[in-house]
Order: structure tokens, then sequence, then C-alpha cells
């Protein structure tokens, strides 16, 4: 089923999230609902409060991206719980957007590397490091589950400039082409 994404405005984007268990209720569905509404969604990743759920849960499919960046290899993860134990000190400034910030693509700095303790869809679990732009998209969405979107990111100037952008998202006042919240 796809899933309305949830804009800039909405609370639970900025809410504290929770850690769950592999007793989570319809988990296997949960993950399925949120591939297909990210892959509607033209997205690579979707975190759980991008569809309204305060839980630390992030899904990603970078595949479509394998032939730009061939650092990512095996893209498709859920990524349940996560922690980032390690980063680069090394960063790199790179454009983003985001299914809940339609229409706005700002340069963003990252560390180029990330180390990450997490679940995966079985509960087994994985210390791994992720590189490149591979390590920017878990970035990203691991930023949803710390109540940040990545224009909490750019500097002053640049949010400032697009300041009535980021109210008329907030307002609804967007067009998307897909079912938002």
């Amino acid at each position: 089923m796809i899933l309305p994404i949830y804009l800039l405005g909405q609370p639970v984007l900025r809410k504290e999230t929770e850690n769950i268990t592999a007793e989570y209720p319809n988990l296997a569905e949960l993950l399925d609902n949120m591939f297909q509404t990210m892959y509607n969604s033209d997205g690579v990743g979707l975190a759980a409060p991008q569809i309204g759920l305060a839980i630390r849960l992030f899904v990603i499919d970078a595949t479509p991206m394998k032939e730009d960046f061939p650092e990512i290899e095996t893209a498709k993860r859920v990524f349940i719980n996560p922690e980032i134990i390690d980063h680069s000190e090394e960063t790199i400034a790179y454009e983003e957007g985001c299914l809940s910030v339609p229409g706005i693509h700002e340069k963003v700095t990252r560390p180029t590397e990330v180390t990450v303790h997490y679940f995966d869809e079985n509960f087994v679990e994985h210390t791994e490091t992720f590189k490149g732009f591979f390590a920017r998209i878990v970035q990203h969405e691991y930023d949803h589950l710390e109540g940040h979107v990545f224009t909490d990111r750019v500097s002053p100037l640049r949010r400032q400039m697009i300041g009535t952008k980021l109210q008329n998202i907030q307002k609804g006042k967007v067009r998307c082409a897909y079912k938002t919240k």
C-alpha cells in the first residue's frame, strides 16, 4: 500500500523516535509499504517519521543511482534502530532533496564515511561502514530519526533565501506527484 508522505510542518518530523523490537506489529507489511511508497515517490530513502511513525526505522534503495555512484554495491537495505557510531573527519558538500521538503534542493556538507550499528528486517545485528553517496543517503535518513530535515543543515543565509518556500510547504501550498499529508 502506498502511504502519504508527511511534509515539513507535520509535528512527527520533529519528534523523538523510539526503538522497536522484532515483535513490532505487522513489521513485514510496514517495510513493504515503505518500499512501495518510496518507489512511487521516486525516492531513494524513506524514514518512518516521513509516513507518520515516530520509530527508529528507515529503508534505502539507491539502485537507480548505482551507475553514477559505483560505491553503491548492494543498495537496498532496511535499518532498524540505527546508531551512527563513527564518521570520517573528511566532508563533502553535495546537493540534496527530500520527499518531505518537495521542490527544494540545497547543498549539504556531510562526512564522506559513516559507521552504523543497526538491525536488518530479520533483526540480524550489523555494524557497517558506508562511503560516498551511500553514506550521504544513510545520514540523510538518519537525520529524520533525530528530528531533522536536510534544510536544517544549510547555512542561515540559504535558509533565509528559501524561507518563503519552506513556509509554503508548511502551509500545504505545494504540489507533489505523490500522496502527501
